[in-house]
């Protein structure tokens, strides 16, 4: 076999040449290297990728690499060089995303220089770094968690920051401090004079007119909209979307860009991050900012990862106790029931006026007694009270005689759901009452794919819906509670009222909450490992209200967090506490501890789990709270010498001034809350002199208001140790718009349920409403965040 010939060694050595130019060019050859261990350093880590829960639905800020890369092209690798290369002129050491003229480097969060020593010892000190471009959303809390556990627990390496020398982090705090927006930094939220130019605004550097939050609205909507038809012109012309990761990106934090309150915080930070809150944008719903940092995903087992298709089995804390719960515990709220269209009792109306108020909205609705419904024998909820002495220790019946429902329906003339068959099933799995029903319409579809029921079935039945109703009537008495799975569309074929109601998809909540409900194959898989619904031949009524019996006790079993996220989760504190300080052997009781230092009793919420529960009253008291948790304080015997290592906080000041909470605890008793005045502050734009001149008022309200948070961030930051990662977020943008939305669209639906003519309505909730709603709950979502190392 010939070898090359001298033509193609020679092209060979001259691409290879080419190449190495090309990279001397930019850097050294152990600048290359380096990169190319950490780029295979970085396979590595992907390995021990374990997924966090997120039902946010929400993408990452860094598209996941495929299996098998590491993550690097040669186009990366040489912009990375350069970059490596343009950092080793910077006085900061530190890589940068990209470099611009006469600013501070875009790809540094830490900006100065770090000294050598920490408490006198020689130490690595860590730094974050970022390479510009490569986000695709904003980042999102559950990412600031995962940096956390990077540093600290068993956590993976963030893709959308890099951290060099991690294990060098020697306490963590996280500061919330709700009322922050990323609009107070560019202008669009005014606080007093604004600087010439605006560095966070990518316009062009001149004086721009001040601007209120309306107009921020309207701009916001027109950009929106010419994004959409940007966005469409390019598809049409058959281009790729528009590169907007410089959306995403940090921005610059300098003195000269800053309004004089906020100016502080540029000393202490470099950069400002859009900071996205978890939620739900198909049902407009925005999730706590909280549990986003505080809950953490329980540890996939290796039975968990070897499971195949259908659910997976349920993931408990380990430190989980069973607490056995009378079914009492889990009887439906009024609230519940209203919410789930379930028609109501007579029981639950007190006087006179409310009862006929109902009626009439039953009347309205073709609910009542002329309509054919009836309501159970039961004429107080305070008759279904069974006397102590008549239940037995530890039952979890509670004396009370519980029965499973479940019906079949069918479709006859005009649409109608008429009911078919009916089963009844006791606690102890005895069938009660089963009997084919003989629907009042012709029939035009059996559903004989879910209910099993077919004409010749159904063709010899005799008995009416008025028959099973007279046997309902003497079943049920005020003692009995009804189970069921969506057992509303069941009372609605029975035409019946009950006021003593389990519902299955309401005590196993689906894991994005209401209005999404988890079907009982779904829940009896997943909880009881049991297969039904399996054939083609139609359900079984029997079967079903037996899987949703063994549910309701499994719930009573195990306690009323069993089924919830609350079980499927653990507290972040636990998870620190598994983990072992870097450089030391893993023994018991030895793992990373924690602080929660908030207004009210912390130890009662998510502080339980924490080393050290600090309750304060005003956010002075947090600041010196936090400085006694992460340094350590002889008054307070719960804190262990030397501080705590991660520490969370919540200045609450601001966001009282703001309205955007409407209750803080009592200071006076643990179980209490303080209903709050909302303030005057406006939220859309004022035209009279007299409304412009109340907005300037509040404007320097504001503008006080924030100096002083500010201040408070300054005095943590200061208080804080060497090598501290210290994390600032503001955990939503303004939720008072999605609040007042959400109220009037309760009230709509409470009206709407009693069957208001659409004229009377107090409250009319139209496509516009809703579409209001979303971009509301958008807004709403839009936080801010800082990071940096001391």
């Amino acid at each position: 076999m010939k070898g090359p010939s001298q033509r193609e060694r020679g092209r060979k050595g001259k691409g290879k040449a080419g190449i190495r130019g090309h990279v001397q060019g930019h850097s050294t050859d152990s600048t290359f290297l380096l990169l190319m261990a950490t780029a295979a350093d970085m396979g590595k880590n992907r390995k021990r990728k374990r997924e966090e829960g997120d039902d946010s639905g929400d993408e990452p800020p860094v598209r996941a690499m495929s299996p098998g890369k590491n993550g690097f092209g040669i186009a990366q690798t040489l912009s990375l060089l350069q970059a490596a290369s343009t950092s080793a002129a910077t006085p900061n050491g530190v890589a940068n995303g990209s470099e611009q003229p006469q600013q501070p480097p875009t790809g540094a969060v830490n900006k100065s220089k770090k000294k050598k020593r920490a408490d006198g010892e020689k130490t690595k000190y860590p730094v974050l770094t970022y390479v510009e471009g490569r986000l695709q959303s904003s980042i999102r809390i559950a990412d600031l968690q995962g940096l956390l556990l990077y540093c600290f627990a068993d956590g993976i390496a963030p893709q959308w920051i890099s951290v060099k020398h991690s294990g060098h982090v020697r306490k963590v705090v996280v500061l919330m401090v709700p009322g922050l927006e990323i609009g107070m930094f560019d202008g669009t939220i005014p606080l007093g004079p604004q600087p010439s130019h605006m560095e966070l605004d990518d316009g062009p550097e001149e004086a721009k007119p001040e601007k209120t939050s309306g107009d921020a609205v309207e701009s916001e909507q027109k950009e929106e909209d010419d994004d959409r038809k940007a966005d469409f012109l390019r598809w049409k012309q058959g281009l790729p979307p528009e590169d907007k990761s410089h959306r995403f990106n940090p921005r610059a934090l300098s003195r000269e860009s800053l309004p004089e309150p906020l100016q502080p915080l540029a000393d202490v930070f470099p950069h400002i991050w859009p900071v996205k809150a978890p939620g739900d944008t198909k049902y407009n719903k925005v999730h706590s900012p909280l549990q986003a940092i505080l809950l953490s995903s329980l540890p996939k087992s290796k039975d968990t990862d070897a499971h195949g298709k259908g659910p997976r089995p349920p993931r408990v804390d380990k430190s989980h106790t069973p607490k056995r719960t009378p079914i009492t515990a889990f009887i439906s709220s009024q609230d519940d029931l209203q919410d789930n269209d379930y028609v109501l009792h007579p029981a639950f109306f007190a006087t006179e006026q409310e009862k006929e108020m109902a009626r009439e909205g039953r009347k309205r609705a073709g609910q009542s007694l002329e309509d054919g419904w009836l309501d159970t024998n039961v004429p107080s909820l305070e008759s279904g009270t069974v006397p102590e002495e008549e239940i037995q220790q530890g039952s979890m019946t509670a004396g009370r005689d519980v029965l499973s429902l479940d019906c079949e329906m069918c479709i006859t003339e005009g649409g109608k759901s008429e009911l078919t068959r009916i089963s009844l099933v006791s606690w102890d799995g005895e069938v009660v009452l089963d009997e084919l029903v003989k629907p009042h319409l012709p029939v035009i579809d059996y559903l004989t794919r879910f209910s099993g029921i077919t004409k010749e079935k159904l063709d010899p039945v005799t008995t009416t819906l008025a028959d099973i109703q007279e046997k309902l009537l003497t079943i049920l008495t005020p003692r009995t509670i009804l189970v069921g799975h969506s057992l509303n569309s069941d009372m609605t074929a029975l035409k019946l009222t009950h006021p003593f109601i389990v519902d299955t998809t309401l005590i196993y909540p689906h894991p994005r909450g209401p209005p999404l409900k988890c079907s009982l194959k779904w829940l009896t898989q997943k909880y009881l490992s049991k297969e039904i619904q399996k054939g083609q031949s139609g359900h079984d009524s029997i079967e079903d209200a037996r899987a949703v019996l063994e549910l309701v006790k499994l719930k009573c079993e195990k306690g009323e967090h069993w089924g919830t996220g609350e079980a499927s989760n653990e507290s972040i504190f636990r998870r620190l506490a598994r983990s072992t300080r870097a450089g030391k052997a893993s023994t018991p009781g030895d793992g990373r501890t924690g602080a929660v230092v908030d207004w009210g009793s912390p130890e009662r919420g998510f502080g339980s789990q924490a080393t050290v529960a600090i309750g304060c009253t005003n956010d002075d008291g947090v600041v010196k709270g936090v400085a006694a948790a992460i340094s350590g304080d002889a008054s307070i015997p719960t804190i262990p010498g030397g501080g705590v290592d991660f520490t969370w906080a919540r200045l609450r000041e601001l966001e009282v001034l703001r309205g955007w909470c409407k209750r803080i605890p009592d200071p006076n008793s643990a179980n209490e809350s303080t209903a709050l005045v909302p303030p005057p502050e406006e939220a859309t734009p004022t035209t009279t002199t007299t409304t412009t001149t109340t907005t300037t008022e509040n404007e320097q309200t504001l503008a006080t208001a924030v100096s002083k948070t500010v201040s408070h961030i300054t005095r943590i930051y200061d208080s804080l140790p060497a090598c501290t990662l210290f994390i600032v977020y503001s955990g939503t943008g303004d939720p008072r718009e999605v609040s007042r939305l959400q109220d009037m669209h309760k009230q709509y639906r409470a009206e709407f349920q009693a069957r208001k003519p659409w004229d009377e309505l107090s409250v009319k909730w139209t496509d516009t409403e809703e579409q209001a709603l979303k971009k509301a709950c958008e807004r709403a979502r839009e936080g801010c965040g800082f990071m940096c190392v001391k």
